[in-house]
């Protein structure tokens, strides 16, 4: 600080001191980082736009596309230099943006799943949370939605390809405009068209050729051009038939696909109830696995690792069927069948209460068992898509009437390939009903981490000795139990089993747990 002094004398004749302090001159600003103060107003420098950027509107995007977004912006010098603000901010946070939507993880331990079906095309408008596409893993049917308002731009994979987990399954426009130019798409080898924004919802493509990009691929393995294809779609849309018939013009194939093949069900194939087009019956035919049967392949090779025991017994059942008829005949509920398989899964679980054992998993990194609090009952159901395991939750809590609304749920869901992760995921003990499509018994492998599952032979009328040896009919039931080796040994499962023989033999404790 600078001060001087003034001196001055009273009347009294004593001298006085006037001392005026002066404010010390502020320094310049250093010129890497202010502006300066006259002139012409100029952008501030980098150093303080990385000071800038986080009290910013444009804290939540990446740093590249914030930065560009700061040097594309108007700045005006305000106060001497020592504040600017961003006159166009708002106009360039409104400008649009190619986002990529991405395969996210659908569930523990999935890597991959396989697209079913899109709900939208190229040039539709999408809003928040609206149905994208159906994929399924291994283990389920999942929906995806979309995070995101805007306009489908481009669609990377088919029906029927296998998309792995972060792959992006498209690309969408969010913002004001809808159109962007090839260029900025970036190295995709999925071209995309314009969109004629006067019919959005049409998704008519000016110049270009409606077809998905599985289609595109086709046309370009057989060198087509795919803007050449007469499509028979709707909106014109090029059909995977259409570049077949198109290349069998050229003699480019023989004949089209849809004149040699037939529609075949691949699960019918493999189940062994399809059959080859009568005049091509020698010809091979490559199918790949999807879905349901995917997961097969993977749990029983992991199933065949593991040491396997199996336990048959027989369980008379007059009981039982004169139950279940006497509960039927008393059913007012006309939508509600009642069959076997509920008083069994009931049956079971209050087994398994007294012998938990048989309802534990086995973690074989730490060398422990885990004894599951829950009886997740699953139950193997084959369909149309592969066979698949739903299990019914606590079934220890559930009556026989709520057993059987929720298989049937579960039957309804699997059938239409509508089965959740939850309804498959946390299962501990599982039910093979064979003997629902026929056989008497079987010998039925683990559905791992579980360590016990129970194959079901179909109920029949044999003939049995009384204690006095006349011969009667009786209603008998095969029932095999498979164990893990490893942690369950032969004397459990065969007090197990005379558990759940009385219980169905003499089932009067089931009728506490009717309703």
């Amino acid at each position: 600080m600078a001060c001087s002094r003034l001196a001055s004398r009273s009347r009294s004749g004593s001298v006085l001191w006037h001392v005026t302090v002066a404010p010390r001159p502020s320094p310049p600003p250093p010129p890497s980082v202010f502006p300066p103060r006259v002139g012409v107003p100029t952008a501030p420098s980098q150093p303080l736009r990385r000071l800038l950027l986080p009290l910013s509107p444009l804290r939540s995007a990446s740093s590249s596309s914030a930065t560009n977004l700061l040097d594309g912006l108007n700045w005006r010098s305000v106060g001497g230099g020592r504040r600017w603000f961003a006159s166009e901010a708002s106009a360039a946070l409104q400008s649009p943006e190619l986002v990529e939507v991405p395969l996210a993880q659908t569930g523990e331990g999935i890597a991959e799943c396989e697209l079913l079906r899109w709900f939208v095309s190229e040039g539709d408008q999408v809003d928040e949370f609206q149905r994208l596409c159906e994929v399924q893993s291994d283990k389920a049917t999942i929906e995806i939605t979309s995070r995101f308002k805007g306009r489908v731009h481009q669609i990377h994979f088919g029906p029927g390809d296998i998309v792995k987990v972060g792959e992006t399954l498209l690309k969408m426009m969010v913002g004001d405009s809808q159109t962007v130019s090839n260029a900025s798409v970036g190295s995709s080898t999925v071209h995309s068209h314009a969109v004629d924004d006067a019919n959005p919802g049409e998704g008519n493509v000016p110049g270009g050729t409606l077809s998905t990009p599985a289609v595109r691929h086709l046309a370009k393995q057989y060198g087509l051009k795919i803007n050449d294809i007469q499509g028979t779609g709707k909106d014109g849309r090029v059909l995977k038939e259409d570049v077949l018939s198109y290349a069998a013009s050229k003699g480019l194939c023989k004949e089209p696909a849809s004149a040699l093949e037939v529609n075949i069900d691949q699960v019918e194939l493999l189940e062994g109830r399809g059959s080859l087009p009568g005049a091509h019956c020698s010809e091979d035919k490559r199918i790949s696995l999807r879905g349901y049967q995917r997961a097969m392949v993977k749990t029983m090779s992991l199933a065949a690792k593991v040491p396997h025991f199996h336990y048959l017994e027989e369980i008379n059942c007059d009981a039982l069927v004169e139950l279940k008829a006497s509960f039927q005949n008393a059913n007012k509920d006309q939508n509600i069948k009642h069959t076997f398989l509920p008083f069994l899964i009931k049956s079971l679980s209050m087994a398994i209460s007294k012998y938990p054992l048989l309802n534990s998993c086995f973690v074989e990194e730490a060398n422990e068992v885990i004894f599951k609090g829950s009886h997740n009952i699953g139950v193997a159901m084959a369909t149309a898509h592969g066979l698949v395991v739903p299990n019914i939750k606590n079934v220890q809590s559930l009556s026989i009437l709520e057993i059987t609304k929720e298989l049937s749920r579960l039957h309804e869901m699997a059938s239409h390939n509508r089965l959740s992760t939850e309804d498959i995921a946390g299962g501990t003990i599982t039910l093979s009903n064979i003997g629902a499509i026929g056989g008497k018994f079987g010998s039925p492998l683990l559905n791992l981490p579980e360590v016990a599952i129970i194959a079901l032979g179909r109920i029949q009328k044999l003939p049995r000795f009384d204690d006095d040896e006349n011969v009667y009919p009786s209603s008998i039931i095969n029932v095999t139990v498979g164990a893990d080796h490893r942690v369950v040994d032969g004397a459990t499962v065969a007090r197990f089993c005379n558990e759940w023989k009385s219980l169905v033999e003499k089932p009067e404790l089931l009728l506490l747990h009717m309703r």
